[in-house]
């Protein structure tokens, strides 16, 4: 069955976290033998990113920027949902030569038609568009995918898919139980790459929710504009992915191309579809800002440092052994083992696991203040990931560790940070180091991206980035905005918690994880308790 499960974009970020059991897999195996399998293994003609930049506008008009420090690359903070949609559609309108988009989620909704569409409009200007979609959450947007693959300018490849097609259902939850091993892993990256000049990385997927469009259940969160050589690099990445075995050509999957006139009606409905969105509010609201038209001439302000991409290898779904090493969580903690005086971390879903704890105490211990931003279990759209993080919070609460857990938006709620939205949850994703080294990418603090999943990142040493980050965590973490976590008795890990915030510019005080209700605190424990570590 095809038809689309109610399931929130909140929820496809974390879906694969606690599925794979072993009670129903001789179940599985029976059920999936009567299935047809697609031919997954596919030849695929294999291409490399656009790069000659300066040959293209983009390139030309960030390199005055860059033109005083050779080497360095130069770097925009996109804190705002809007702000980070309006440079994405205004890089898509200035590509000349090559758009590389790669994606852990993109939505059926209306920002991510729009983007989808600026990138099919490349296409028929002859950019080359190559777009790489891991295949947890396609569902339904397969037949929409392979509308846009049929465009001679536009290649669209899927990462390590299901054979069983569709929205995410019981027959892939099966197929999940028989085939853990390969499919528990996911790509989790996110590029935006344009001219192989200007790229657009971090925590945000393509759909409302991260574009803070909808005021209901948005995600807060972070991205950065990055351009010159570090982009380059971010490419090789792209590439590594691109032409690797696990990314499969989506005419393998969804079969033959619609005819001409089916073709030509498709896409006047996604052009229509756009189009309605291009007249909403929130995209003349844009217009006003002229945010896109800076971003498109070259003139965002940037801030230039030295930088280096750090990106995983993309494991070989179809070999035998699927072992993985981070390549962005052993230089963050060789970083964070050096702290002198303070530690900023930003987490979305954080589970430290008890070396993490280690390291977090230690610093402590030593003078360096560690705060942490994390969702509250009021907040956060993983139950089961919060009920692994909880239980590390009195030891680190206990040997000095500043946590802050967001509070859910309200009637009342001044003007939020990190662009919040009233209903927001947290999803943005970065660590500060002495105020000068700064890690952004698509990583969360936890094992399923440490372990299992893949994931892409920049460390950027600047203080002046390193300062603007600092202000924005500051801004995000005053009691109106959040709940901070305190011990009954200081010290005491053995003690209880309590939690700190101000309503009306009240001081009030939670003995229990706070605005979470009975059902909700009861079903983080109990799936805290049957899920594993290891896949949280």
């Amino acid at each position: 069955m095809r038809d689309r499960p109610d399931l929130s974009p909140a929820r496809t970020e974390r879906r694969c976290s606690g599925m794979v059991g072993r009670c129903m897999l001789a179940v599985a195996a029976a059920l999936l033998a009567a299935c047809t399998s697609l031919a997954l293994d596919v030849p695929r003609v294999p291409s490399h990113a656009f790069d000659q930049p300066l040959l293209t506008s983009l390139g030309r008009t960030y390199f005055p920027q860059l033109a005083s420090a050779p080497g360095q690359s130069g770097f925009h903070l996109l804190v705002s949902g809007p702000e980070a949609f309006a440079a994405r559609g205004a890089l898509a309108e200035a590509a000349e030569r090559s758009l590389d988009l790669q994606y852990y989620s993109v939505a059926d909704d209306s920002t991510a038609t729009l983007l989808l569409d600026g990138a099919m409009r490349a296409a028929q200007r002859g950019v080359r568009v190559r777009l790489l979609v891991d295949d947890l959450n396609v569902g339904d947007r397969e037949s929409h995918l392979a509308i846009l693959a049929a465009h001679p300018n536009m290649e669209v490849r899927l990462f390590n898919p299901f054979s069983q097609r569709g929205s995410f259902g019981l027959a892939q939850v099966l197929e999940l139980l028989g085939d853990g091993e390969r499919l528990n892993r996911r790509m989790h990256n996110k590029l935006w790459i344009a001219d192989g000049a200007v790229a657009v990385m971090g925590g945000r997927n393509l759909g409302n929710a991260y574009f803070n469009v909808s005021q209901e259940r948005d995600f807060a969160d972070l991205d950065v504009l990055a351009a010159g050589p570090v982009v380059a690099d971010v490419s090789r990445s792209f590439d590594r992915y691109w032409n690797s075995r696990g990314a499969v050509p989506i005419a393998a999957i969804a079969g033959p191309a619609p005819s001409p006139g089916e073709l030509r009606q498709a896409r006047a409905g996604i052009a229509a579809q756009a189009a309605d969105f291009r007249e909403s509010g929130y995209v003349r609201s844009l217009r006003k800002t002229a945010f896109g038209a800076l971003v498109r001439t070259g003139q965002v302000p940037l801030v230039v440092a030295p930088a280096e991409a750090l990106s995983d290898v993309p494991v070989d779904p179809f070999a035998g052994s699927l072992e993985t090493t981070s390549a962005i969580f052993p230089v963050l903690r060789k970083a964070v083992e050096k702290a002198r005086h303070e530690v900023i971390l930003v987490s979305p879903y954080l589970v430290p696991g008890a070396t993490g704890v280690q390291v977090l105490c230690g610093l402590a211990r030593r003078g360096v203040r560690v705060r942490i931003l994390t969702n509250s279990l009021a907040s956060t759209d993983v139950p089961v990931v919060h009920a692994g993080y909880a239980r590390y919070r009195p030891q680190m609460l206990a040997c000095g560790v500043a946590l802050y857990e967001l509070r859910p938006g309200g009637p009342g709620a001044r003007s939020p940070r990190l662009g919040l939205s009233s209903g927001a949850s947290l999803h943005a994703k970065a660590v500060v180091v002495d105020g000068e080294a700064v890690f952004i990418g698509s990583m969360n603090l936890d094992p399923r991206s440490s372990k299992i999943n893949t994931e892409v990142a920049l460390r950027i040493e600047s203080q002046e980035l390193g300062r603007q980050l600092t202000v924005l965590f500051g801004e995000a973490t005053t009691l109106d905005q959040v709940f901070e976590v305190e011990l009954d008795e200081p010290g005491n890990a053995a003690s209880s918690l309590h939690w700190q915030s101000l309503e009306d510019d009240r001081p009030v005080r939670y003995s229990s994880d706070p605005l979470a209700s009975a059902w909700r605190v009861w079903m983080a424990r109990f799936l805290g308790e049957l899920a594993p570590e290891a896949l949280l």
